[in-house]
């Protein structure tokens, strides 16, 4: 079992609640503390701050030709490390093991059968963290976490802890040089050909994406991207991440991903698998009287309930996999959940685990998630492919951890940037998307893309200038 020291705020000398932002760390020391998973948006699904510590050996899947040696090297690792014997009675979510993170384009590892556009960037990590720092939220207690081996590192934790919280940062616009969203006409033509591909019987649905850029001034950086992002869209499965070697890929040049991400694509604690689709958005309303109008539309519009189950039943099919039979169920089903920019409707959806499998097979049998492609899965994927005619990179993967004795939880990297250099100029991409169905109205999908994008946009406090450039 790890070694955990745990203290409340007042333990810590000079040192009050509100002070506590684990971003802070990583500033501090970004090779120490590089990645970040955050609940912004605070609540049942956004328990818990989780800080890793002190990354060792990475597994890290370059392209498509060497995905069978990660395979085979993680499945090594995940046999011989995890003890599933292992009893966590911390009640944190985290207690030594992996960061784990998968590109949407992983998707073509999973299934071989695709030929997805090729990334730039890796399109699998899987590093070995052994140690944490934790905050919950509903007690206000901090946590270090240590696996035995690393026990020494728990002084130099709390240390780096009292000194990051002494920093100072001032909420700054990020300066944009440039902006570029894809051209409207893609993606009006990409709705109208889903349809034909809907009415001769090739999908019930595929959700199409778009893609917008920005340029930032050389002086910006990828933390305070992250902290106007967090600001500007809260949201429970949030995540900072700095790769600062991308290995062959890219020069060796550093890239992150700054998520504000509401879903969760799998979490395992035994002896439940659960998913969490999100299917079905409205935009928030002006005031109390059409916001509530606006849920009620969403939860009684026919479209919406019909695609919403039609997206349960795929990932009751995806959990039927791995899962025992007759154990499969849906334990929350169609609840609306409102965020700072619109409404979702979701749907919680579990198994009991069949014995003897790995976190790569329960990570492969959910992915990439089903409220992201489409139904069924790897049609909808070749379509997107077709249309969109660039890799997703971080956009639709997902990210999160792995603990040593199987349990997991990965998100679904929706609301979420990457950001890299390009001829030394900082650059940030991201992508939104809608659900396309038989009867979407083109005009009411981009504008449906544009409300999701809206909290990402809302980070450069550029809603016009980006929304009206269509270029």
């Amino acid at each position: 079992m790890p070694l955990i020291q745990t203290f409340d705020f007042k333990e810590l000398p000079g040192l009050v609640a509100s002070d506590i932002d684990l971003s802070k760390l990583h500033q501090l020391n970004p090779q120490r503390y590089p990645f970040l998973l955050e609940s912004v948006a605070k609540g049942a699904l956004g328990e818990f701050d989780i800080l890793f510590a002190y990354p060792q050996e990475t597994l890290q899947l370059e392209s498509f030709d060497q995905a069978q040696n990660f395979i085979e090297r993680a499945q090594q690792q995940f046999e011989i490390q995890i003890d599933e014997t292992m009893v966590n009675e911390s009640n944190l979510p985290f207690i030594g093991g992996w960061f784990a993170y998968f590109s949407y384009d992983y998707a073509q590892v999973v299934e071989p059968v695709l030929n997805l556009p090729k990334p730039k960037f890796p399109l699998a990590n899987l590093t070995r963290v052994p140690a944490a720092i934790i905050i919950e939220h509903a007690t206000g207690i901090v946590s270090l976490v240590a696996e035995p081996k690393f026990q020494d590192c728990l002084p130099q934790m709390q240390a780096d802890l009292v000194a990051a919280m002494a920093l100072e940062f001032d909420e700054v616009t990020v300066g944009v040089t440039a902006t570029k969203e894809e051209p409207e006409p893609k993606y009006l033509t990409g709705v109208e050909a889903i349809k034909e591909y809907i009415l001769a019987g090739d999908v019930f649905q595929v959700n199409l994406s778009r893609l917008w850029q920005v340029e930032l001034k050389k002086t910006a950086d990828y933390l305070s991207v992250y902290r106007a992002l967090r600001k500007s869209n809260p949201a429970p499965f949030a995540a900072l991440v700095n790769f600062n070697d991308s290995g062959k890929v890219n020069n060796h040049q550093a890239w992150q991903i700054m998520s504000s991400s509401p879903e969760r694509l799998v979490k395992y604690q035994k002896p439940w698998v659960e998913t969490r689709p999100i299917a079905g958005t409205r935009k928030r309303g002006k005031d109390d009287a059409s916001d509530k109008a606006l849920v009620t539309e969403l939860i009684e519009h026919p479209k919406e309930r019909a695609e919403h189950i039609m997206l349960i039943d795929l990932e009751r099919n995806d959990l039927g996999r791995i899962c025992q039979p007759g154990s499969v169920e849906v334990n929350e089903l169609m609840v609306v959940e409102t965020y700072e920019h619109v409404h979702h409707i979701v749907s919680n959806v579990r198994g009991k685990l069949q014995a003897g499998l790995s976190p790569l097979d329960i990570i492969h049998a959910l992915f990439p998630g089903g409220t992201i492609t489409g139904c069924p899965k790897i049609r909808c994927m070749e379509i997107v492919a077709e249309l969109e005619q660039m890799p997703r990179e971080a956009y639709t993967g997902s990210l999160g951890y792995i603990n040593l004795d199987g349990s997991l939880d990965l998100n679904i990297l929706i609301r979420t940037m990457i950001q890299f250099e390009e001829n030394g100029q900082p650059i940030v991409q991201f992508r939104a998307g809608a659900g396309i169905v038989t009867d979407s109205q083109a005009p009411h999908e981009l504008t449906e893309s544009r409300h999701k994008a809206k909290g990402l946009i809302k980070a450069f406090e550029l809603d016009s200038t980006l929304e009206s450039n269509n270029g």
